[in-house]
């Protein structure tokens, strides 16, 4: 079968899917990273907003500016309450819109692995940080099955059908993403690995909402009555319910940073 391609055009139904683990996820990347007040901040593939919310919400940032792709998202992301400091536009990773030593903090949030050069996306980075600032970024461990997502896509493969994939998915990998970072000339290079979990209602909430993903929603929604319910069954012997019925996913990124020389 032809394979799905992804497309994020839906603000509110990427909330819905993505912006609880999105949250969770960026809580601990940002205890991490240690930011501090009053720093200038771009978010890179910014999305529907959800990590700029927290931007906004817990760093007291100067100022913050987001780029993404898809006006669609954006269009949900200026709905935001972050939205009243944040400037979000529409540009491309690999080409930002901002002139060179524009920001203290540059931040891609489950992005990198859209990017289909990762090393240009970094340079890119690095491009337009003030000196010394700093460069990070968290990423679902695509290879090592850690995407909220997967459990649905693993399903549709057994199946036989063909969910579409990242661009740059080895770029997720910890040891890549250390690799880049020190290749685009940071210093004091980390990483980490992050782990969270979601617990869901039951097998049909879980997957009503893990299936909104772009890469698995084309294919779920044409979907004959009798085919959701294999696609159930394979799914609920992977993850069988606890004695209320609920289900608890776990999911795991892998993280970075580094600061320019000054």
């Amino acid at each position: 079968m032809t394979e799905t391609k992804i497309k994020f055009e839906d603000g509110a139904a990427y909330e819905r899917m993505m912006g609880t683990w999105s949250t969770l996820t960026g809580e601990i990347f940002l205890d991490w990273l240690t930011p501090p007040q009053n720093a200038a901040w771009v978010d890179i593939g910014a999305g529907n907003g959800a990590f700029t919310e927290l931007i906004a919400g817990r760093c007291k940032p100067s100022s913050i500016d987001g780029v993404d792709p898809s006006e669609g998202q954006l269009k949900f992301a200026r709905s935001r309450s972050a939205a009243r400091i944040a400037n979000f536009r529409q540009g491309d990773a690999m080409a930002l819109p901002y002139p060179d030593r524009s920001f203290d903090i540059a931040v891609m949030a489950l992005v990198i692995f859209f990017v289909p050069q990762p090393p240009k996306g970094v340079a890119e980075m690095a491009r337009v940080l003030k000196p010394g600032g700093v460069a990070a970024a968290y990423a679902w461990d695509i290879p090592g099955g850690g995407l909220p997502t997967e459990a649905v896509l693993a399903g549709l493969r057994a199946l036989g059908y063909n969910p579409g994939k990242t661009p740059s998915p080895d770029a997720s990998r910890i040891e890549t993403l250390y690799q880049l970072w020190t290749d685009a000339g940071f210093e004091r290079v980390e990483s980490r690995k992050i782990i969270v979990q979601r617990t869901f209602a039951n097998l049909d909430e879980f997957i009503a909402i893990t299936a909104l993903a772009p890469s698995a929603a084309p294919i779920v929604n044409a979907m004959s009555a009798a085919e959701r319910e294999r696609l159930k069954a394979h799914i609920g012997e992977k993850f069988p319910a606890d004695d209320a019925g609920r289900i608890t996913q776990t999911a795991f990124a892998n993280a970075v940073k580094g600061r320019l020389p000054k």
